[in-house]
């Protein structure tokens, strides 16, 4: 996979980077953020794990296709890493992309999965996407708001993905109504 870098009026969604570790840990190593994310991922437990994590993450974004990756979100007035994206097939059939936020606690309320995952969705349909879909649990508010803000489609409940109880939100191409960038 090519190297990824997109710019909204206030974020860079670019590729991680192992120097990351010190701010992505204040993501993925807070407790109430990971909550959310298990099964697919678990909490980090402290810098060192962080470092091992995005070091394969960097060692494997060459061999993931087109539009499926993760990318750190960083406030372009400061440069500082407020949060990551992703996007991945989801389980068991590996036959619908998923689109995932996560965004640093004290850095909740201020709209930037919204607008990093409105740019990432518009460069993943650029690249022949019909589809994205997001899943949360039916207690996290918060990501299902994001999804409908992001102008994502609730379309059920479902356990067929990772074995959870999840609401299924969905945005099709056709109906996208942000800027798709020239594949």
């Amino acid at each position: 996979m090519a190297s990824l870098s997109l710019e909204t009026e206030r974020l860079l969604i670019r590729d991680w980077s192992v120097e990351d570790a010190e701010s992505a840990f204040r993501i993925y190593g807070d407790p109430e953020i990971a909550v959310w994310l298990t099964p697919v991922m678990q909490r980090v437990t402290d810098l060192n794990a962080m470092r091992a994590v995005l070091d394969a993450w960097v060692e494997a974004a060459p061999n993931l296709a087109p539009p499926t990756g993760r990318w750190a979100m960083v406030r372009r007035s400061d440069n500082v890493l407020v949060g990551g994206l992703g996007l991945r097939l989801l389980p068991p059939y590996e036959e619908d992309l998923e689109i995932r936020w996560q965004v640093r606690q004290d850095e909740w309320g201020r709209g930037y999965a919204t607008e990093g995952a409105r740019a990432l969705l518009g460069w993943a349909f650029a690249q022949e996407v019909d589809e994205v879909f997001a899943v949360a649990r039916a207690a996290n508010s918060r990501a299902m708001a994001t999804a409908r803000n992001i102008g994502m489609d609730w379309v059920g409940e479902t356990t067929k993905y990772y074995g959870l109880h999840l609401q299924v939100f969905r945005l099709r191409r056709a109906d996208f109504d942000g800027p798709v960038p020239p594949s």
